[in-house]
């Protein structure tokens, strides 16, 4: 089984990418925003800390954490947002790593991946086999984010500007997907790298 991580600034088109990977391969992906809800659930390793760190006012009425009012509190609060990045994080990739223990011992997963923007800086380099980095030219992503999102371009810069650069981004990564264009060529971009692999036809 080959782990595979896949990152990209916002608006490349990953959930694209993967949604074809994801109807054409023997393989199991995870998306680290999902992840993130998971292990914040109650009951769940995050809950606890994450109500003693923002309060009761962040909860519904039947228990679970409101993501507008948590966002509200976070929001243009730095230190308040490493603390929750410091309790979430570390359940998300410890929840993955059992995955994949899960994933290996079946043994019926050829490809496993592994999707966030902020794979690189969370230290996934180290747990994943190859990283690929999903491009798209910034105008081409501008363009995405205010059809698909409704995105105002001051929200779209300031998301931008949080994300790791270009250079960044190819530097810490194996591979490169070019999605600025047609879906049809990134497609084929996948199977020239998956080429050995089994596929559903």
């Amino acid at each position: 089984m080959r782990l595979i991580g896949i990152t990209g600034g916002v608006g490349a088109g990953k959930s694209t990418i993967l949604g074809y990977i994801k109807a054409h391969c023997l393989c199991r992906i995870y998306l680290a925003d999902e992840v993130a809800h998971v292990v914040r659930e109650p009951g769940q390793p995050c809950y606890e800390a994450l109500v003693e760190l923002l309060g009761q006012e962040i909860l519904e009425e039947d228990g679970q954490l409101h993501r507008g009012r948590m966002a509200e509190k976070i929001f243009g609060d730095e230190n308040l947002l490493e603390q929750v990045n410091a309790i979430i994080h570390p359940a998300v990739q410890t929840y993955l790593l059992e995955k994949i223990q899960e994933a290996r011992k079946e043994g019926q997963t050829e490809l496993f991946f592994i999707e966030a923007a902020l794979l690189i800086e969370c230290g996934y380099r180290d747990i994943v086999d190859e990283m690929w980095y999903i491009h798209a030219e910034e105008d081409v992503r501008r363009e995405r984010l205010r059809e698909s999102r409704g995105y105002s371009s001051e929200r779209i810069k300031q998301i931008m500007d949080s994300q790791l650069t270009e250079e960044a981004f190819r530097a810490g990564c194996d591979f490169v997907i070019d999605n600025s264009g047609a879906p049809e060529e990134s497609f084929r971009q996948i199977r020239r790298k998956l080429e050995g692999y089994t596929w559903r036809q």
